[in-house]
């Protein structure tokens, strides 16, 4: 199921009390988008647009905390963002790295565990340095776990998976009727969390972009028209709100 919303907002507090705390989903994952089209439309270069982006982050990491979300993924940069111009995709990088130094106290005093998914091999070594330190000193939390999509592709994923998969074939760790959809899920980025339950994307585009294309098998899609910049906790709650109005019957009746 998946449509356009595009209405009058009611205020997080009107929205809080629709709210049924009993059925918060799990996992939640957005595909931040529309940064670049923010900063068009004010007449910003693009940067600009990403930055305001971060702010984004941080209100939706907040509100997921108060109100219990366990996993949030954000897919922050995909295996085809690097055919952008290096001007931008640096300036990405670079916001990365501003971002983890400025949060990761507030991220630690909060609870979160920062995990990083994707390709990370590819990534600018100052990047890795930051990512290390920030995963390292959030390890240990209870809290949100906050995986950032960074150099992540659904395809990739699978491809990597089935590589490892392979291997262990090879070596003889498993047997081929071993291999059923579990082993799959045990070696996706994800292994250990929870699939999606609700999978959000702003910006007025239809389509999921090669994100989580394993784990998606079942997750409630949530469109929205909002650019990413301007996302906060009231489109987070209101997404919930549908979403808890869905009737997940996972294939049955």
């Amino acid at each position: 199921m998946s449509f356009i919303i595009n209405r009058k907002k009611d205020t997080a507090h009107e929205m809080g009390k629709k709210l049924d705390m009993n059925n918060i989903p799990k996992h939640v994952a957005i595909i931040m988008d529309g940064n670049g089209r923010w900063a068009k439309k004010r007449g910003f270069i693009r940067t600009l647009g990403h930055r305001a982006g971060m702010e984004a982050v941080k209100r939706v990491v907040r509100a997921s905390c108060e109100i219990g979300i366990k996993y949030l993924t954000l897919y922050a940069f995909s295996t085809e963002n690097w055919k952008r111009p290096a001007e931008e995709v640096n300036g990405l990088m670079d916001l990365l790295i501003e971002y983890l130094g400025r949060e990761i106290n507030e991220l630690n005093e909060n609870d979160v565990k920062l995990n990083f998914i994707g390709d990370l091999s590819k990534i600018p070594e100052k990047c890795k340095i930051k990512i290390k330190e920030s995963e390292e000193i959030t390890k240990n939390n209870k809290g949100l776990t906050l995986n950032i999509a960074l150099n992540y592709g659904g395809r990739n994923e699978i491809v990597n998976a089935v590589k490892k998969i392979g291997k262990s074939l090879l070596d003889g760790k498993i047997k081929l009727n071993d291999i059923d959809e579990q082993i799959i899920a045990d070696n996706l980025y994800t292994a250990g969390q929870p699939d999606p339950d609700l999978i959000i994307r702003p910006s007025g585009e239809l389509r999921i972009s090669n994100f989580m294309l394993w784990q998606s098998a079942y997750s409630e899609l949530w469109f929205s028209d909002i650019l990413w910049p301007d996302f906060d906790k009231n489109h987070l709650l209101e997404a919930i709100i549908d979403y808890q109005k869905r009737n997940r019957r996972f294939g049955g009746i």
